[in-house]
């Protein structure tokens, strides 16, 4: 059924305003995490009335974790691992993500804090995706999903998040002048440490058989 022009306009109206929301809450929680963000300055910030946050979410805490399911769905578009996909480049690009796009991995970390080791509002749809990441890793390298292989993926992706998550220890241990070429260095590093905790009669991305 078409909706009429009047219906239309404030379905319309009612999406635009949610998404200002989020865009709002999206920087409010980066800084502030779930306890410090304030819903009087989200809603400031979208220039919306602070009740539209309870009537769209229901809380505060509702809107953090969609706030966080969007920004990880962002990430999962931006850089996906195929069967087949380099692994070592895999961590390149990741590691470019998140250095274009610090939010996320601050709004992890946030995450982590508040949860802790309390299950996540969604946690069977994003162990999901990860199991798809873990089954294309594992298909690469030719072999079966094992903790082996588990444990190689989230090495992977804490070495290309690492950097931005604590920009400060970078800074100490790099030093503050020209940053060396990090990217180059951790791609290689990861083909070096991949090839080296490859199951027996695994091949890495490239390899000749």
């Amino acid at each position: 059924m078409t909706q009429d022009p009047a219906t239309a306009a404030a379905t319309a109206a009612a999406a635009t305003t949610k998404q200002r929301l989020l865009a709002a809450a999206r920087e409010e929680f980066a800084a502030h995490g779930i306890a410090g963000a304030r819903v009087d300055r989200i809603a400031e910030l979208a220039g919306v009335n602070k009740e539209r946050i309870y009537g769209y979410f229901g809380s505060k805490q509702k809107l953090f974790d969609q706030v966080v399911s969007r920004a990880l769905d962002e990430l999962a578009e931006a850089v996906p691992l195929r069967p087949g996909d380099d692994p070592a480049e895999y961590v390149g690009r990741v590691y470019d993500f998140h250095r274009a796009n610090p939010v996320l991995v601050r709004l992890s970390l946030w995450e982590g804090l508040h949860y802790r080791d309390d299950a996540l509002p969604n946690e069977a749809h994003r162990a999901t995706h990860y199991e798809r990441k873990v089954a294309a890793l594992a298909e690469t390298f030719g072999t079966e999903v094992s903790p082996q292989v588990t444990s190689c993926l989230l090495s992977l992706i804490a070495l290309a998040a690492w950097p931005s998550a604590v920009p400060q220890m970078s800074r100490l241990i790099l030093g503050a002048g020209p940053e060396p070429d990090l990217r180059a260095q951790l791609v290689e590093f990861a083909r070096r440490a991949v090839a080296d905790a490859l199951p027996a009669g695994a091949l890495p991305a490239g390899a000749d058989a």
